[in-house]
């Protein structure tokens, strides 16, 4: 069988949200606004209880953090102590809805947020758009559902700036 490959170049949006709190404020608030990832999220999927899955996804939170990297302690190595965090946030519910679709949507599922604070001491978010992460399918049924993700994600971080 022979190997193929496709190219697909993609315009992707870049968002970047200058806080108005510090840093530990910012990451705090997030902390507080997007709960820890609940691991039965998963399992209610792994066993297509589908009554449930329904009911979590109108009752419970839209987004839930699945890890936190301190990329700041990666500069260390350069004598450099910087504050920078990267979130990891999505809805194993959410994502499912793109992946039945199009296993290819799970590379963007969860979410990358960067939080880190600049040289003058302001807090800074960053992220890609996820309507446009998930839009480069070409599949209006994965399309809007990054679209309901821009809208969730954009109203967490700005909250929690």
């Amino acid at each position: 069988m022979a190997t193929s490959r496709d190219v697909r170049t993609n315009a992707i949006e870049h968002r970047i949200i200058k806080c108005g709190r510090s840093f530990e404020r910012v990451h705090e608030a997030l902390v507080r606004a997007v709960p820890a990832l609940d691991p039965t999220l998963v399992e209610m999927l792994v066993r297509g209880e589908k009554e449930k899955i329904e009911a979590a996804r109108r009752d419970l939170p839209k987004l839930w953090m699945f890890s936190i990297l301190d990329h700041g302690a990666l500069t260390a190595a350069d004598g450099l102590k910087s504050k920078a965090d990267q979130y990891v946030i999505g809805n194993p519910l959410t994502a499912e809805r793109m992946t039945r679709h199009h296993l290819g949507a799970g590379l963007y599922a969860p979410l990358h947020v960067i939080l880190y604070e600049d040289q003058n001491g302001q807090a800074i978010f960053e992220y890609d758009l996820p309507s446009c992460l998930f839009g480069q399918f070409g599949d209006d049924r994965i399309t809007s559902v990054g679209l309901e993700l821009d809208g969730e994600l954009e109203t967490a971080l700005v909250a929690a700036s």
